[in-house]
């Protein structure tokens, strides 16, 4: 309301749109036709949901004039609109600067700029976009950016653009955890589209949002479940902005009851039907997966989400839990029986609705006439008539359920651990390091600001007074840097760690799902297969320099050609990366994102 640049970080689900709406509908001048706020979002439907939500704000408000603008869209009925004035724009950054540039947004009477999940759009390449628009801004505008975390190319714009920033921090709580019932299934027996219709036929559900990772899974499932009688459809990227618009109306409306979506298209969708939330495929990070089920428990109500987890991706799992502050329950599948036993039920409701139809006589004098022409009772033209009913969704099984020897293996290979981990509890460290010891955090400092290794090493032991046998692996990379410390830090470490700073940069740590510290391909001699700091972490110099793993032999660009110290195969998206993609047996994409990481836009949703 002052005027004052802002700076808020929050999560998904915490009222933004209201924080920064009321005080524009507060100070707007209605005699004004041309822009007095511009509102940049990075996705269409969050700019039409923005959009709808400050028109539904300022409902009584006479003449208010309220436009969204964004690809995908007739460009001409836009600047049509702009003609006949509006008070407030609200627009991708692609189409607003577009616009500018055909001088048919003019920016001169804007009071105020608002930047909404702006660490998204950074994501998704508009960094040009919004450095351009930011620049058309006159001087006198306030600047407001609201995001859910501060990666360092968000800080660049911030130090730019933002004068003396008031900085409102609501992220520290998310209470979108709080009101989401959370649990998890690992992947076992079957596979993961048969879990998917287990569970969505045995859960209490209204309407449900499917997160899967690439736009082909989103086609391939929803495919996949309509062929089985669900009302499903994709929503992602590729498809024209009608018909995502179209799809979001039909989901409000009840027309479906499951969209399979990608994690972009899906931000910011506020739909009220959503009960639950499916987690097909992981997310990649901890964000991902706080917004993912923040599309349902939104508004005060109760909501519920799922994750499907395969083995090696438990870990993940853990940090989500330990980030969140929350806890997921596992769960076991029903079994084939009790899904017919659902499917009974449902089908027994739906013939009780049927019963007093004013056209059962007639039906019955057809029934009569099949009998005569078929030369079968009425019992047996019922069970004909019900197995046509069912199609692909049978009402009981024959044969094993495969979901029974996997539990059964499961509880056996669990006792044995068990059993194996009396015997050689004294054994070595061995694998736990990786695994249930330590975290991999993510440092916001890399090779570009010309930190080194020792850099490193020397902030951790200095600033937070780990010792050497508390930092695990070390990988340096281009413009961030992975480390692994102990799980078991105390709150005071914690904080430490928060504010630490190498080179003057704050280093932002946070928890990340990274675990390649492998060394690079071709680095056989002496079998130092941990790559990163711990590649000979006893001082042999000789070992480091001669072996590398990530550390020294690797720092300098490396003889084997690859300049990034074995950083994910090839950052720019070479063959590494690709090989490490074609033995990824988890079919999750994850070896494709880490080889060609320089390149995320053209596998993952833009």
């Amino acid at each position: 309301m002052r005027g004052a640049d802002a700076l808020g970080k929050a999560q998904t689900g915490t009222g933004k749109t209201a924080a920064f709406s009321l005080p524009l509908l507060t100070k707007l001048d209605l005699s004004q036709r041309k822009p007095q706020a511009i509102v940049l979002a990075p996705t269409r439907e969050l700019a039409i949901q923005v959009a709808a939500e400050m028109k539904n704000l300022g409902k009584n408000i006479k003449g208010l004039k309220v436009l969204e603008i964004y690809g995908g869209a007739s460009i001409v009925d836009q600047m049509r609109a702009l003609k006949s004035g509006a008070h407030i724009v609200v627009g991708t950054p692609g189409r607003v600067q577009d616009l500018i540039n055909r001088d048919r947004l003019h920016l001169d009477e804007v009071m105020t700029f608002v930047l909404d999940e702006a660490d998204e759009m950074l994501n998704m390449g508009f960094v040009d976009d919004v450095t351009e628009i930011m620049e058309h801004a006159p001087e006198s505008a306030q600047r407001v950016l609201f995001s859910a975390t501060m990666p360092p190319m968000l800080k660049n714009i911030v130090e730019r653009f933002l004068r003396e920033p008031v900085t409102i921090d609501v992220a520290g709580k998310n209470h979108t955890v709080d009101k989401v019932e959370q649990q998890f299934w690992v992947v076992k027996g079957i596979e993961k589209d048969e879990a998917m219709s287990r569970l969505l036929e045995t859960e209490e559900t209204d309407a449900s949002i499917v997160f899967v990772r690439t736009r082909q899974d989103t086609e391939r499932l929803a495919d996949w479940l309509s062929a089985r009688g669900f009302k499903a459809a994709a929503l992602h990227g590729d498809i024209p902005q009608s018909q995502r618009e179209r799809t979001v109306d039909n989901i409000k409306q009840g027309v479906i009851d499951i969209l399979v979506a990608t994690d972009v298209v899906a931000r910011g969708l506020d739909v009220p039907r959503i009960t639950h939330v499916f987690n097909y495929d992981i997310p990649f990070d901890v964000e991902s997966y706080i917004h993912r089920i923040g599309r349902t428990g939104r508004a005060g109500r109760k909501g519920k989400a799922i994750l499907l987890v395969r083995t090696n991706q438990i870990r993940m799992l853990r940090t989500i839990e330990r980030v969140t502050k929350s806890s997921m329950e596992e769960i076991q599948l029903p079994l084939r029986d009790k899904v017919a036993e659902a499917r009974l039920v449902k089908l027994a409701a739906e013939l009780e609705a049927e019963k007093e139809h004013k056209a059962i006589d007639k039906f019955a004098e057809l029934v009569e006439k099949l009998q005569e022409s078929l030369e079968i009772d009425a019992a047996t033209l019922a069970a004909i008539l019900l197995k046509r009913q069912q199609g692909k969704r049978p009402l009981f099984y024959v044969g094993e359920d495969p979901m029974i020897a996997a539990i059964e293996r499961d509880k056996q290979r669990r006792k044995e651990r068990r059993e194996g981990g009396r015997d050689g509890r004294d054994g070595g460290r061995g694998r736990s390091f990786n695994t249930q010891d330590w975290d991999t955090y993510q440092l916001q400092v890399g090779r570009e600001q010309g930190v080194q290794v020792k850099d490193i090493v020397g902030a951790l032991a200095n600033e937070l007074g780990l010792v050497k046998g508390s930092i695990g692996a070390i990988k340096l990379a281009q413009g961030e840097t992975y480390v692994q410390l102990p799980k078991a830090m105390n709150s005071e470490t914690a904080n430490k760690l928060a504010k630490l700073r190498i080179r003057q940069k704050e280093v932002g740590a946070v928890v990340c799902d990274f675990d390649d510290f492998r060394e690079p391909r071709g680095r056989r001699d002496g079998g130092r297969r941990d790559g990163g700091y711990r590649g000979n972490r006893d001082g042999n110099r000789d070992g480091r320099r001669g072996n590398g793993g990530g550390y020294r032999g690797n720092r300098e660009g490396g003889r084997d050609g690859n300049r990034e110290g074995g950083y994910r195969g090839n950052r720019e998206g070479g063959r590494d990366g690709e090989r490490r993609f074609d033995r990824n047996r988890g079919g999750d994409h994850r070896g494709n994102y880490r080889g060609e990481r320089g390149h995320g836009r053209s596998r993952r949703e833009d």
